[in-house]
């Protein structure tokens, strides 16, 4: 029995040293300690042993398992030590690396514009205003002296949610919103932004949704000479110094007179290129007279009150800004497009 004892506590010794990792320690401890272990096997046996040899035979046994015991621990702590320098190994930081920065966005270039603009006519005393994108035909039509049935409602074949109700086809309804809900009190000086919704065509200088900026101003004193030089101002601040600003008569229902306004082409200067059509001039926003009806619509007296109002569509603005030749650009989120704009806005 002694030498069974010894020989096994020198195999279970071996077979330690012989593991390499946690599953083959674990493995050992069970040959030899576990329930049906080699080991437990021999205190079994010790019970058939004479009495005056067992003190001596279970002495011998608990020195293998002790030894047996605190072998298994110093492995285990040898192959945790090795794992964690290997591990340190692969995963060496080469500090000469350059650092991993943060992808940051960027302002869209829409509404960097919008905020330009909105800069440039807060700085005039203009107030922003804002109203529902789902619109009543009254506010979006009737109310603009565009009643059932006129032609120029074909200029806004609309998206209608049902007979009375569409998506906005312009920012103006905000305007008589505005208007009624002052009652009759003066100056109102606003600037609306926001999206508007037109069924049109879809190609580089046209979307079913765009971006529009529309301001009004009521007062007692107002002529077609304020809204030159606000919109001269405009031009000058938007586009520089150089820009000036031509006004061509229009139509639109809800003023009277209308104009169309060019200003200057900020890419050839007013000399002539592609951009312009060789004209020197580029359309950016239509403008004029509020209406005397609609003022009257609004609670005001025409023959008393006097407004001005104008409206510029901000891709518009933004495409001659910065060189930009299909509109659609502006929605398809490609991000080779946008980072352009990282610096320089």
């Amino acid at each position: 029995m002694d030498f069974r004892l010894d020989a096994l506590g020198e195999e279970a010794l071996l077979d330690v040293r012989r593991c390499e990792d946690e599953p083959s320690l674990h493995a050992v401890r069970v040959r030899y300690l576990g329930k049906k272990g080699l080991l437990t096997l021999a205190i079994r046996e010790m019970a058939q042993q004479h009495p005056e040899q067992r003190a001596r035979i279970g002495k011998q046994i608990n020195d293998v398992k002790h030894a047996l015991e605190a072998a298994i621990m110093a492995k285990r702590d040898d192959i945790v030590a090795q794992g964690i320098a290997r591990k340190l190994a692969e995963e060496t930081i080469d500090v000469t690396l350059p650092g991993r920065t943060e992808r940051l966005g960027a302002v869209h270039p829409l509404m960097h514009v919008i905020e330009e603009i909105e800069h440039i006519f807060v700085g005039m005393g203009y107030t922003v205003a804002e109203g529902p994108e789902v619109e009543t035909d009254y506010y979006n039509f009737e109310a603009l002296n565009i009643p059932e049935h006129h032609p120029a409602r074909a200029m806004h074949d609309s998206f209608y949610i049902d007979e009375t109700t569409l998506l906005r086809t312009q920012t103006s309804p905000v305007q008589i919103r505005t208007m009624q809900r002052c009652g009759g009190a003066i100056p109102i000086k606003i600037i609306c932004p926001g999206k508007v919704y037109r069924r049109d065509d879809d190609d580089p200088t046209h979307s079913h949704q765009f971006m529009q900026v529309e301001g009004l101003v009521v007062d007692t004193h107002l002529s077609m000479a304020h809204l030159k030089g606000t919109l001269a101002h405009f031009a000058r601040t938007m586009f520089g110094s150089h820009s000036r600003v031509r006004l061509r008569p229009s139509f639109f229902p809800f003023t009277e007179p209308s104009v169309e306004v060019d200003i200057s082409c900020a890419v050839c200067g007013g000399v002539g290129c592609r951009v312009c059509k060789q004209s020197g001039w580029v359309e950016v926003l239509g403008a004029g007279m509020v209406h005397p009806d609609v003022l009257a619509r609004c609670g005001y007296d025409p023959t008393v009150v006097r407004a001005f109002a104008f409206g510029v569509g901000v891709e518009r603005i933004a495409m001659l800004r910065y060189g930009i030749e299909d509109i659609r650009h502006f929605y398809t989120n490609d991000r080779a497009f946008l980072q352009q704009f990282r610096m320089r806005l």
